[in-house]
C-alpha cells in the first residue's frame, strides 16, 4: 500500500522548509544546484516499505556483442609485455592503473565466456602482477611509478613510470586496481604453481599500501600526493566513488585505517539526501559515483549505520539514482537534442570542446574530458551522453538500461558502435564549426568521441556479468579483506551473516514516507520557482557557473 499525499496540503510546510534550507545554503561552500526538478502530479504515491527488487528481463542478442567487444578491448590493448592497459585507445598516450584493475577483473570474465583460455589469461594476469611488483618505487619526481604502496594514476605504457609531472599518486586509482587485484587472488584458486603466484602476488601489492601514510587529516584518506608539492589538501568525503576506497583501507591487514574513518566518511551525507526528480535518495551527480563500488561488492541487503536510518541499501540507492537520471533526460530541462526515456545518462567522459556557443538563443558551457551529471550537487549537462552511465546501470534498472541500450545501438551504432562496443560519448547537439579537442563531427548527428576509455569499458563489462550470473560479486565474496573492511565499516545482513545465524533483514525507517513527501514538496516548490526564472528574459536569468 501506498500513502496518498495531496500537494496543496504541503505547500506551507514546503514553503517553510524550503526557506530554512535557503538559510542554510548561505554557508555552505557550493552552490544550490543548477539542474532543478520540473513540476510533478499533485498526487503521489509513497512507498513506505523497501521497494523490491528490480525486474529481471531477458539480455537481447546484443548485450553478448557488447560483453566481447568490450572484453576484446581489455585483451587486444593492454601491453603484452607487461600487462599495463592503456587509459584510452586509440590515442594511448599512457597506462591508466585503474584500467589496470578492471582488465584484471576482465581476464576471468573472458575465461568464463571461452573467449580466452585460462592458461592464456593466467599468463596476463602473472605478467600484470609483477610487473606492478617490480615497478621502481620511490619520492623521486621522474624514474619511479609508485610509492608507499601507491602508484601513480598514470604511467608510461612501457616502463611503467610516471607518465609527467602532472600526474598524481593517486588514492582512489590505486584502490580501483586493487580491487582487480583482489579479484584474481580470489578467482584463481587453484593448485597450479602459477595460480598460486598470482595469489601471493596480490597479496603482496595490496599488504603494501600504505592507507595511514595518506591520512593527513585523519582519519580520512588524502586524494593523493605530488612530490613536488607533496600531499593533496582534500580528502575523500562520501558521497562518491571512493565507498571502495574506505572498505580496502579498513580491510587492510597491514596498514588499516581506524573504524572513525567511515563514520566520518558519512559524516557528509546529509548534504546530499533528498528527492530529485521523484526519488529520495544519496545523491551523486555523475552516475560513476553509483557504479564503481558496486562494480566487485554486492551491496543488496547490506546496510551500514546510515543507510540502516534510511531504510535502504546502496544498491537501491544506486537503482534511484539512475531512475533520476532517466527521468531528468525525459524532463530534458536544458532542451538538448534527442533526450529521452532511452537516451540518457550522464558521468564522466569525453566531451567535443572547452568552449561557449550559442544553442537555442543562449550561450551553453561546453567542455571536453570532465564529470557529467543531475542531481542534488555535482551537476553540469552540454548535451553530452556517455553509454556507460546507462549501460553500467543495468545491475540496477534492467527494465529501462535494456531498452536504452538497444535504442542507442539502433539509432546510433553506425557511427557509434564499432571494434570495442561503444565508443565513449556522443552529442547530438554540438554541430559548430570549431576545432575539436578530440571525436568528429557527423554530418546532421552532431560530435561523435573518438576514444574508448578503460574506466568506463570496464563497468560496462563487470556490469552485465553480474546482471547474467553475478559473477564479479560472487567472486569478491570470497575475498577474507573485502568482508574485513565492509564489517569494520558496520554494514551487516545479507550475504555478510556468518551461516549458522538467520539473514538479518534490510531495516526500513518508519519516517521515510513522510520525509519523502515533504521532500517531493521542495522539490516542486524549487520547480516552480525555477519555472519563473526561465519565463523572464534571459538578461535577468543567472549565468551558468565558470
Amino acid at each position: 500500500m501506498g500513502v496518498r499525499v495531496n500537494w496543496r496540503h504541503l505547500r506551507i510546510g514546503a514553503t517553510m522548509a524550503i526557506a530554512a534550507w535557503l538559510a542554510a545554503a548561505c554557508g555552505r561552500d557550493q552552490p544550490p544546484p543548477q539542474l532543478p526538478p520540473p513540476p510533478k502530479p499533485d498526487v503521489i504515491l509513497i512507498e513506505a516499505v523497501l521497494p523490491e527488487r528490480p525486474p529481471r528481463p531477458e539480455l537481447p542478442p546484443l548485450f553478448r556483442d557488447i560483453e566481447k567487444r568490450t572484453f576484446q578491448f581489455f585483451w587486444d590493448t593492454t601491453n603484452e609485455q607487461n600487462g599495463l592497459t592503456p587509459d584510452r585507445y586509440p590515442s594511448r598516450p599512457f597506462a591508466s592503473i585503474a584500467s589496470i584493475g578492471y582488465a584484471l577483473t576482465a581476464y576471468p570474465i573472458g575465461i568464463e565466456n571461452g573467449w580466452v583460455s585460462r592458461t592464456q589469461a593466467v599468463d596476463r594476469t602473472l605478467t600484470t602482477l609483477r610487473f606492478l611488483r617490480d615497478i621502481p618505487e620511490g619520492p623521486q619526481r621522474t624514474g619511479k611509478g609508485a610509492y608507499k604502496g601507491f602508484y601513480y594514476h598514470f604511467l608510461d605504457m612501457q616502463h611503467g613510470h610516471r607518465y609527467d609531472s602532472w600526474v598524481e599518486l593517486s588514492s582512489v586509482d590505486t584502490a580501483l586496481m586493487m580491487m582487480g587485484v583482489l579479484f584474481a587472488q580470489a578467482y584463481f584458486d587453484g593448485d597450479d604453481p602459477r595460480e598460486q603466484e598470482i595469489r601471493r602476488l596480490a597479496d603482496q601489492l595490496y599488504r603494501k599500501v600504505d592507507w595511514t601514510w595518506l591520512q593527513q587529516r585523519e582519519p580520512l584518506v588524502s586524494m593523493g600526493w605530488f612530490p613536488e608539492s607533496g600531499f593533496i589538501v582534500h580528502d575523500w568525503m562520501g558521497y562518491n566513488e571512493a565507498m571502495l576506497l574506505y572498505v580496502l583501507a579498513l580491510g587492510s591487514p597491514t596498514h588499516p585505517v581506524s573504524e572513525d574513518a567511515w563514520t566520518v566518511w558519512t559524516r557528509t551525507y546529509d548534504h546530499d539526501w533528498g528527492v530529485y526528480y521523484g526519488q529520495e535518495y544519496l545523491s551523486f551527480g555523475p552516475l560513476f559515483g553509483h557504479q564503481y563500488s558496486h562494480v566487485w561488492i554486492d551491496y543488496r541487503d547490506i546496510q551500514d549505520a546510515y543507510m540502516r536510518g534510511r531504510g535502504i541499501d546502496y544498491f537501491l540507492n544506486s537503482r534511484r539514482a539512475a531512475l533520476a537520471q532517466r527521468e531528468y533526460a525525459i524532463a530534458n530541462p536544458m532542451k538538448w537534442k534527442d533526450y529521452g526515456e532511452n537516451v540518457w545518462g550522464l558521468t564522466a567522459g569525453d566531451g567535443p570542446q572547452n568552449t561557449r556557443q550559442i544553442y537555442r538563443g543562449e550561450e551553453r558551457e561546453f567542455r571536453h574530458y570532465s564529470s557529467r551529471g543531475a542531481g542534488l550537487r555535482e551537476n553540469f549537462d552540454d548535451g553530452t551522453i556517455v553509454p556507460t552511465a546507462a549501460i553500467s546501470s543495468i545491475v540496477f534498472a534492467p527494465e529501462v538500461v535494456i531498452p536504452a541500450t538497444e535504442e542507442m545501438h539502433r539509432r546510433y551504432g553506425d557511427f557509434l558502435y564499432s571494434s570495442y562496443g561503444f565508443l565513449d560519448s556522443f552529442n547530438p547537439s554540438f554541430d559548430f564549426d570549431i576545432p575539436l579537442k578530440t571525436g568528429r563531427l557527423v554530418p546532421g548527428k552532431g560530435w561523435v568521441a573518438s576514444d574508448y576509455i578503460g574506466i568506463d569499458q570496464g563497468p560496462i563489462l563487470a556490469m552485465i556479468a553480474n546482471y547474467r550470473n553475478e559473477f564479479v560479486w560472487t567472486v569478491m565474496k570470497k575475498s577474507p579483506y573485502i568482508r574485513t573492511g565492509l564489517e569494520r565499516a558496520g554494514f551487516r545482513g545479507g550475504w555478510l551473516t556468518p551461516e549458522d545465524e538467520t539473514p538479518e533483514a534490510p531495516q526500513s525507517d518508519p519516517g521515510a514516507a513522510s520525509a519523502r513527501a515533504l521532500g517531493v514538496a521542495e522539490s516542486r516548490a524549487a520547480a516552480a520557482e525555477a519555472q519563473k526564472q526561465q519565463e523572464q528574459p534571459p538578461s535577468n536569468r543567472a549565468q551558468p557557473p565558470p
